[in-house]
């Protein structure tokens, strides 16, 4: 029995990764990736190697098992049709008899369009019978943090007006992954993972100063202005438009919840957005 992490090299995958290695032996890990040589260092530890990808189901063939727990990370491709790419590893599961599918899907609360593949995922893996896990992912601090030089240079420029967002960092949301994949008792679970706490882009604003020495303010626009701004630093607007919707999800309140799933999956506390800001200005 192996537990398959699919998109392993990407930002949540490492962390998925780097945390099943201090629970279960390297060789029970199977990490799923497009480019082996990203995965090096994961196989020098005794990590097993599958290259595969979401736009071509023969490579997926004989990566899983029977009996094999799978995390199914949310691929990034928002032009390549995610639904589909999903259920390449979906089918992939279900053929071989996993013992669970995990998934890394949005609230259930979000509207936005972003949440559109993750609930068309959802009703695929519902649909199949598989055994599964849906880990609904709130808003990772490090989706502001990593902007910080931005932030700082321009201030925080949002279209999400007095909203507030519960957010948590990778690697909280990846010990929840690791708590579903190696405990008990998950089996056709939903959970709806936050931080334990919700800010507001006001507040985010007056930390990122307070921390920095610096005056951020916060620069609340349209959704309009923000796609303006999104395309013109070179993002397509079929993008710009998808992560302005979000903004307009947080100003309706929509990832503002914080139901506690993700620090009773964890058995701590998830880490404040203060924290990130002052691990990224380390950095």
């Amino acid at each position: 029995m192996s537990i398959v992490v699919t998109g392993a090299t990407g930002h949540l995958g490492r962390h998925v990764v780097e945390q099943l290695l201090e629970k279960v032996p390297a060789d029970q890990i199977t990490a799923v990736v497009r480019d082996a040589d990203k995965a090096s260092g994961f196989a020098a530890r005794g990590v097993k190697i599958a290259v595969a990808n979401y736009n071509e189901p023969e490579t997926f063939d004989g990566v899983i098992a029977a009996g094999d727990k799978v995390l199914l990370i949310s691929g990034n491709e928002f032009d390549k049709g995610r639904v589909g790419q999903h259920k390449i590893v979906l089918d992939a599961a279900k053929a071989a008899g996993a013992a669970l599918l995990a998934y890394t899907s949005a609230p259930g609360t979000l509207t936005a369009a972003l949440a559109d593949d993750h609930k068309g995922t959802e009703a695929a893996i519902l649909e199949s019978g598989i055994t599964y896990s849906l880990l609904r992912n709130g808003w990772y601090n490090e989706n502001y943090t990593e902007q910080l030089a931005v932030a700082l240079e321009h201030g925080v420029t949002q279209a999400a007006g007095e909203g507030r967002v519960a957010s948590a960092a990778r690697a909280d949301y990846a010990a929840a992954a690791v708590a579903v994949l190696t405990g008990e008792g998950h089996e056709n679970s939903t959970y709806e993972l936050s931080g334990d706490t919700n800010w507001s882009f006001a507040e985010y604003a007056a930390e990122v100063s307070k921390q920095s020495g610096k005056d951020v303010a916060y620069n609340a626009v349209s959704v309009e202005v923000l796609i303006g701004i999104l395309t013109g630093v070179g993002l397509p607007e079929g993008l710009a438009t998808i992560l302005a919707g979000v903004d307009a999800s947080i100003a309706q309140g929509e990832l503002a919840g914080t139901p506690g799933d993700l620090s009773r999956l964890t058995g701590r506390p998830t880490t404040p957005i203060a924290e990130s800001i002052a691990a990224a200005l380390k950095a």
